[in-house]
């Protein structure tokens, strides 16, 4: 019986005892209360050893949590070695933090871009490598030279008679002029004739032709560089090599300008290149590699094609939400609270790239690609952002579930600057997780090569 209803009824009989024979005794209303009173202390003890119970899993549970939240807070994630042919950018090893590689000029990067240090204090994905660009496997090479590939660049063994960066002009070819002046005569007659020929005006575009009387005939030949001229066989004017093959079918003797010199001719490139060993093609100065830039210490050193550009990452300030810098490319949004609506719609991270190209590059081209490292919602959207003059050249397309690309649509002459912002959203079931702005920034050369 339960014991609130024995109670219940002892109590209405003691009030009542006018329901006579149907109401227990006294002694035997003492002894039902003698049962509940142990029926409620063996509840009250019960009870009282869950409490105790529930206290000590409690506390495990807090101290369990707190090991763990001091372990994520001091822990770190061993150091990272930049790969060979290739930098590190992000200092800090602690938990949440990511490291980007990038590689030097002439290598790709093979394996994942950025690596986060995650609570078991082991970074993500695998160590990627620097690995050398074959510019030899287009086979850019023409007429049977041979490509010899280099850091960032190639150049071409031409086979004989050809020159030029690719091989695509043939080597000027100087002809012999041979003038016809009497008949056969006795040979110490032509030796008195050839040592009495008058002698020709000097200069540096004028030389004296080399000539002698064979049989009666006069053959009279010109340094290479020079030919004879008009009907003066004593004479050798010089060729203008770069007038002569300016724009010839085979194409021009010099990638950017051509200073004729006497006998020959030779290559110049603007500020900013240097003339390749062939004599011919201009390749760019690293400026930043070889320290001939006025970067100052709190500013990037980007080589540009003909130049180089110093710029200074700084967060963004945008209402409701802070940031900080977590690598010298990429800031990151602190902690919301978790009644800011306006701070969580905010992009979680901007990451900041910097391009360079030269002018009138073909299009359509992949310019960037941005990737979800971890995706956690079960939906990626990739966007461009910006107006009319960002959406003129460029374009965002998916390539992959997790991956969207920048392309560009349309030729861009230079110099000029574009700039673009791609967005990536993070969603679940239509509700948005999370946001990332990656902004390229593009610089175009002036000059086509």
């Amino acid at each position: 019986m339960n014991a609130a209803i024995v109670i219940t009824l002892l109590c209405s009989c003691l009030l009542h005892p006018t329901f006579g024979q149907d109401c227990p005794s006294r002694q035997e209303i003492h002894g039902s209360l003698k049962q509940v009173q142990k029926l409620l202390s063996a509840h009250e003890a019960s009870y009282l050893q869950s409490l105790r119970n529930l206290k000590k899993k409690i506390n495990l549970l807090q101290s369990s949590a707190g090991k763990q939240a001091t372990r994520a807070i001091n822990g770190t994630c061993p150091k990272l070695e930049a790969p060979i042919n290739g930098r590190k950018l992000g200092k800090s090893h602690s938990v949440g933090h990511e490291v980007h590689v990038l590689c030097d000029p002439g290598y790709e990067l093979v394996g994942t871009e950025s690596r986060v240090c995650q609570e078991s204090l082991s970074w993500s994905g695998q160590q990627p490598t620097c690995r050398d660009i074959n510019e030899c496997t287009s086979s850019p090479c023409l007429n049977g030279g041979t490509c010899v590939d280099e850091v960032n660049q190639f150049s071409c063994v031409c086979a004989k008679g050809w020159a030029g960066a690719t091989c695509q002009s043939p080597v000027p070819t100087f002809f012999v002029t041979m003038t016809n002046t009497s008949a056969a005569i006795s040979p110490a007659t032509a030796a008195a004739a050839a040592s009495t020929l008058p002698a020709a005006t000097t200069g540096p575009f004028v030389r004296p032709s080399r000539c002698t009387i064979i049989q009666g005939t006069t053959h009279c030949t010109c340094e290479p560089g020079y030919t004879i001229s008009g009907r003066d066989s004593n004479t050798c004017t010089d060729i203008d090599e770069c007038e002569l093959f300016h724009n010839g079918q085979a194409g021009k003797l010099c990638l950017h300008a051509c200073v004729n010199t006497p006998g020959g001719y030779r290559c110049t490139c603007p500020a900013g290149y240097n003339v390749t060993r062939d004599g011919r093609s201009c390749k760019d100065i690293d400026e930043c590699a070889t320290r001939q830039n006025n970067c100052t210490k709190d500013q990037m050193c980007i080589n540009t094609y003909g130049g180089f550009q110093c710029v200074r990452v700084d967060c963004p300030k945008i209402p409701n939400a802070t940031y900080v810098k977590t690598s010298p490319m990429r800031c990151e949004r602190n902690p919301c609270p978790l009644d800011n609506k306006a701070c969580s719609q905010t992009p979680n991270s901007f990451s900041y790239h910097y391009l360079a190209v030269v002018s009138n590059l073909s299009a359509p081209r992949v310019m960037f690609r941005v990737s979800a490292l971890r995706p956690i919602g079960e939906t990626l959207r990739f966007s461009l952002l910006g107006g009319r003059q960002t959406r003129r050249h460029f374009t965002v397309q998916r390539s992959d579930r997790v991956t969207g690309q920048l392309m560009l649509v349309s030729p861009v002459q230079g110099p000029a600057m574009l700039e673009a912002d791609v967005e990536m959203s993070e969603l679940e079931r239509r509700v948005q997780l999370g946001r990332y702005i990656t902004k390229v920034t593009m610089y175009v050369s002036q000059y086509e090569f």
